[in-house]
């Protein structure tokens, strides 16, 4: 991939690609903290609003692996700034919808978007990053989103409860201009994502190793967003405290920007198939020690309930670097289409996660539902060890050559 760089210094347009996500989280995300309005002003319950999210996710699901397939031979900064125009309109016409069908519709459209969005941002940074710090510039963008749960996501949800809920999809437009810019004042003219034929890129995206990644991703992804999801009766239960869910979700964001960073630098240095299984695993262990303490000695003191949601938040967000540089580093020049099929994967597992998170809770309470978490979270564990044991990448056959021969 060509590039003229020597005026666009890296960290400056690595930036510009967090801002892409952080748009794009916000506008994912910030439907949850509006949906007591938006339900108030369409007439409609909070449950048909909550589908909105299960539409925008599976939409953005389906579409991923189909706009990467089609959009991977527009370069990077065309893609990028035209995307995101389109995205700022599609949100301003949100803001501006008066039914919940045209709602819907809307939502549907601008999922298409962010899932060729976020996936363009994600295989940009790490086809172009220096040699060895591919983890660490994937990590960077994906800061953007957990910036977004932190940031992003309070202010919308704090400007829908003064002004409304059309003010939220306005703020998310904002945002978006602002990476707009960001975009076109400083991504360098890289060459398109691939020069490879469609049909050698559908043989990437249909091998095992590839297939496996998503899966793994799916598997990940369900596991994690149950306590995420339910974090509202968790808290209170663990903590007998509802009032400091505004603390815990602060935690837990901040927390997950830092893990989103120190995961790339994990899977610079330990390579991405090992921190990959580490970083999920302590997340994991985490869940299993709330489960123990929700069940054994609940109530307990909010510093050790924030404690540990800090090390799960940390845990939990360090894991999407190195998922994505073990994706690009197996799919070859399908990188771009096979990260957008993992991020298909991550939006899949975040619907059942969410879906299965909510049964268990209704029929068997908040310690039931970590120990859900648990179990899934071991089944991907397994997956993920089968999986690296199976299809290592370069670095982790590199390391067992060593190990062998020392």
């Amino acid at each position: 991939m060509q590039s003229d760089t020597r005026s666009h210094p890296r960290r400056a347009w690595l930036g510009a690609l967090l801002l892409v996500t952080f748009a794009v989280g916000t506008d994912d995300f910030v439907v949850a903290g509006a949906l007591p309005e938006i339900s108030r002003d369409l007439r409609v319950s909070e449950g048909a609003v909550g589908q909105l999210v299960t539409a925008f996710s599976l939409a953005y699901a389906a579409s991923a692996p189909v706009m990467a397939l089609l959009t991977s031979r527009i370069p990077p900064r065309v893609l990028l700034a035209g995307g995101l125009a389109l995205f700022a309109v599609l949100n301003a016409a949100t803001a501006l919808a008066t039914s919940y069908d045209l709602l819907l519709l809307l939502r549907v459209v601008t999922a298409v978007v962010a899932g060729t969005l976020s996936p363009a941002a994600f295989a940009l940074a790490g086809r172009v990053a220096e040699p060895g710090r591919a983890g660490r510039a994937i990590g960077v963008v994906a800061a953007g989103l957990t910036v977004s749960l932190a940031v992003g996501v309070p202010v919308g949800t704090w400007l829908s409860t003064r002004w409304g809920w059309h003010a939220t999809f306005v703020a998310v437009g904002v945002f978006t201009v602002v990476a707009l810019v960001g975009v076109v004042v400083t991504v360098p003219r890289f060459a398109p994502m691939t020069e490879v034929g469609i049909g050698a890129r559908l043989r990437v995206l249909r091998s095992p190793a590839v297939l496996a990644c998503a899966v793994t991703t799916l598997v990940g992804a369900a596991a994690g967003l149950m306590p995420y999801v339910y974090v509202a009766p968790v808290s209170a239960s663990l903590t007998g405290r509802p009032e400091l869910l505004t603390l815990v979700i602060a935690t837990i964001g901040v927390s997950g920007a830092v893990g989103a960073a120190v995961g790339g630098s994990i899977a610079d240095r330990w390579g991405p198939d090992r921190a990959m299984i580490s970083t999920f695993g302590v997340a994991s262990v985490v869940t299993l020690l709330l489960a123990l303490v929700n069940v054994t000695v609940a109530p307990v003191s909010p510093a050790v309930v924030l404690g540990l949601l800090a090390i799960w938040g940390v845990a939990a967000w360090a894991n999407n670097a190195p998922m994505n540089a073990r994706t690009l580093a197996l799919a070859g020049p399908a990188g771009f289409e096979a990260l957008a099929l993992n991020t298909s994967g991550l939006y899949v597992g975040m619907a059942g996660g969410s879906a299965v998170g909510g049964v268990v809770l209704d029929r068997l309470g908040v310690t039931a539902t970590l120990a859900t978490s648990v179990v899934v979270a071991v089944c991907g564990l397994a997956a993920m060890a089968v999986s690296v044991m199976r299809w290592p990448t370069a670095r982790t056959r590199a390391a067992g050559r060593v190990s062998e021969t020392s």
